[in-house]
């Protein structure tokens, strides 16, 4: 009883949006199969909340929806603590939010608010865009002298810390303005691929790169975030190093490293990391079926990166693969043994690989 009444007393002390943050936070801990002894109480006071105020929450969430709108092709729901190159945390957005409305530019912000609001509410959503747009331009000047002093940043860090937000969320800041600065050249080359590439062959491979090199010309700080944009196209995220391995004189890690392209092997790597933590939330679920499919992805990923690239293991790249793949078979060989023997089965070669790479197997 004493601990609720504290739990209650220490949400009170929390704005409305710090309380959302925490919400959201906790809710991707959870989603990720993180063990949070003790939360069950926090969890079931903030959806109770936000659930009865939820007309409320909407309204107040449309100046930001619309804010951070260019965003939304690169947000993701990671785990803050690994790379995403080219990538931004949605949990991050909801601090950065606040600490804008309520710390950057308060002023501005409410009056964006209002206006913004009035427009959604006469369904003018072409003024709405409008006025998004300017306050994009705003904000981005704003921060761009903000985030250039060393003061300025250091003071940036600890507001965001104070509405509880990740330690990514200032890698994430910077991340927002390079976008907002080239929205809407991310916005003609993102509606310049197609849909879907179905086959990254030599055709598709060069029609692509000559779209990257004209957008890389004019905003190459924003080049990782319009390869996120290529790689949302292909098949499976390994296609990627095509880009890197056709623009290199040969297929030697050295030679592929200096193409302006060799950024879209970190950003294979960091995917092969996203499905290392979704095979643990599968793992820790039992779901058979789940981690037959991502380990054969993990795989496939694996030995593409090793056969298109010669020397891998003496690269940083290599040191990466061999901590992630290593990572991955401690993993298996530690739930797999939960497993019912007849689920064991439908492993297929990719589990008992898995198992099998682990020194001690």
């Amino acid at each position: 009883m004493i601990q609720a009444d504290q739990i209650q007393e220490y949400l009170k002390k929390l704005t409305p949006m710090s309380r959302g943050n925490l919400l959201t936070e906790l809710e991707r801990l959870e989603a990720c199969g993180e063990e949070m002894p003790g939360c069950e109480e926090i969890l079931a006071t903030l959806r109770a909340e936000f659930r009865a105020d939820e007309s409320t929450q909407a309204r107040a969430g449309n100046a930001s929806r619309y804010f951070f709108a260019p965003l939304e092709p690169l947000l993701i729901d990671g785990a803050p603590e690994h790379a995403n190159t080219g990538r931004i945390l949605r949990g991050s957005l909801a601090p950065i939010w606040e600490w804008i409305s309520r710390d950057l530019l308060p002023t501005m912000a409410r009056d964006y608010a209002k206006e913004i609001n009035e427009l959604i509410a006469a369904d003018n959503r072409r003024g709405a865009l409008r006025v998004a747009d300017t306050f994009q331009t705003k904000v981005v000047k704003c921060l761009e002298t903000t985030l250039g002093s060393p003061d300025g940043a250091d003071q940036t860090r600890v507001k965001l810390a104070a509405y509880r937000a990740s330690h990514a969320a200032y890698g994430d800041l910077a991340k927002v303005v390079c976008v907002l600065r080239a929205r809407d050249a991310l916005a003609k080359f993102n509606e310049a691929l197609p849909a879907a590439i179905r086959k990254f062959d030599d055709g598709r491979v060069l029609k692509v790169t000559k779209l990257l090199d004209g957008f890389g010309k004019n905003h190459p700080d924003a080049l990782p975030f319009a390869l996120a944009l290529v790689a949302k196209r292909l098949r499976t995220s390994w296609q990627l190093i095509r880009l890197a391995t056709k623009a290199a004189p040969s297929k030697r890690a050295a030679d592929i490293a200096a193409t302006p392209y060799a950024i879209v092997v970190s950003i294979v790597l960091d995917r092969l990391d996203d499905k290392r933590l979704a095979l643990r939330v599968a793992l820790r679920n039992e779901r058979v079926l789940d981690c037959r499919n991502l380990l054969r992805d993990i795989y496939d990923t694996e030995y593409a990166l090793q056969v298109r690239i010669d020397l891998l293991d003496e690269s940083d790249w290599g040191k990466r693969l061999r901590d992630l793949m290593n990572a991955i078979a401690v993993l298996v060989e530690a739930e797999v043994s939960r497993f019912p023997p007849r689920s064991a089965m439908c492993w297929g070669r990719a589990g008992c690989a898995a198992i099998n790479r682990w020194p001690g197997a």
